[in-house]
């Protein structure tokens, strides 16, 4: 008989032997994030549709291709969310965080959705670690974001990761870059992709996050931003690069660059890791998106943050270094079906006192419960039967000398410590 379903394509199951790796992620997000005084956020897997068609912008890939859409049953259509920052600044004014001492520093770990074709490291369902810094115009602040981010590399001991620096300026330089950029390109219409051709009157600057191997030479002589920015966006732009100079970080400045996002201005950034191939080698980025706010009818208040991707962080980490599964180090043997009870009151007084136990039911011979030991990594076995039970007595098994011991029940916790430490 077939199974009744598979994993749906574009999706993946995190199995116990990749755990370490998402646990080691998480747990570097929330000590660098809490570092720099962000708190936790969680906002709802799905929110409205228009939240993301008005912030990240109608022209965008992700709200023209990629977004899982439905209605509800009172007829409103809701999303799943296909990123965290719309999101985060809707919850920003809901909440009324505009009210408290400014910026708000928010940090959030979770799952996202978006019908992008899937690749090594990119999935329909996918994992974000993000922050965002709302309420303050500070270019320190996007300083500040970046460094967050490169110290969460550097806390997972992942060595080869680069950061790609840009600005791409704000509504005040941007109109006549436009321009410049829709002069510059006519004249090579018939050479560009089709999907660029399609951006060329909608968001020239889109021409820049195309991958197509045929526009790149177009892309490579185009004029660039950060000679075009107004004299307010090029001071901040200064500001940031004195400010990642400052702490010793090193940077590529990449003129095409550019987010792929309608409401990012100015400073936009990427890290990137050679091992992970072309096109694909991005971890994640982020950048200021000072008009996200207006766009979404809330009063004009500017902001800056990252996305990092889970799943290409992920496997970067296997890479550096290989992690296991922490596994309980006590495996409870019962010899006879009458001694499981027993067995298992064993194993739950050594768990109250912070041991992790394996408690093995079921009848089997001892050596392949052994065996099963072994394998599981535990480094103690207690093996009971109905001699061992009427004397009130437990064999302990140290698995990796191989040697055993017989101890009173009253002497099985100070024994256990002495063989494995306290808890």
């Amino acid at each position: 008989m077939a199974p009744v379903a598979k994993r749906p394509p574009g999706t993946q199951d995190i199995l116990p032997a990749d755990r370490p790796y998402w646990e080691a992620l998480e747990a570097a997000a929330r000590d660098q994030a809490l570092r720099f005084g962000y708190q936790r956020i969680e906002t709802p897997i799905y929110e409205t549709t228009d939240l993301f068609v008005r912030g990240v912008g109608e022209g965008t890939d992700i709200v023209s291709k990629e977004m899982y859409s439905f209605s509800d049953r009172g007829g409103r259509s809701l999303t799943l969310r296909p990123e965290g920052t719309a999101p985060i600044v809707r919850a920003y004014f809901d909440a009324g965080m505009q009210v408290e001492p400014q910026p708000v520093r928010l940090f959030y770990i979770g799952p996202f959705f978006r019908a992008e074709r899937p690749q090594a490291g990119r999935f329909h369902q996918f994992y974000q670690f993000g922050i965002e810094t709302i309420g303050d115009a500070s270019p320190l602040l996007d300083v500040e974001a970046i460094v967050l981010g490169w110290n969460w590399f550097a806390g997972l001991d992942i060595a080869g990761v680069t950061l790609h620096l840009n600005s791409i300026g704000d509504e005040v330089c941007r109109p006549a870059y436009r321009q410049l950029l829709r002069e510059y390109f006519r004249p090579y219409l018939a050479e560009l992709s089709e999907t660029s051709r399609a951006r060329f009157e909608k968001n020239p600057l889109r021409l820049f996050d195309s991958k197509d191997p045929q526009d790149e030479r177009l892309k490579h002589n185009a004029p660039r931003i950060v000679d075009h920015l107004c004299g307010p966006c090029a001071e901040a732009f200064h500001v940031v690069k004195e400010g990642l100079a400052a702490q010793e970080i090193a940077f590529e400045l990449n003129p095409n660059l550019v987010r792929g996002l309608d409401y990012y201005t100015r400073t936009v950034f990427e890290y990137q890791h050679e091992s992970l191939g072309g096109a694909q080698n991005s971890l994640g980025g982020g950048g200021r998106y000072d008009g996200l706010a207006a766009a979404l009818g809330y009063r004009p208040t500017p902001g800056v943050g990252f996305a990092m991707g889970m799943e290409r962080t992920a496997i970067v980490l296997k890479q550096s270094k290989p992690l296991t599964p922490l596994i309980p180090e006590v495996y409870a043997i019962a010899l006879e079906a009458s001694d499981e009870l027993y067995v298992f009151r064993l194993a739950s007084t050594l768990r109250a006192r912070g041991y992790g136990v394996i408690f093995d039911p079921g009848l089997a011979r001892l050596d392949a419960k052994l065996r099963k030991a072994a394998k599981r990594g535990a480094r103690v076995a207690l093996l009971v039967g109905p001699e061992e039970r009427e004397k009130k007595q437990i064999v302990i098994r140290d698995m990796h000398s191989k040697t055993q011991t017989s101890v009173a029940e009253r002497e099985l916790l100070s024994t256990v410590v002495q063989m494995l430490g306290a808890r």
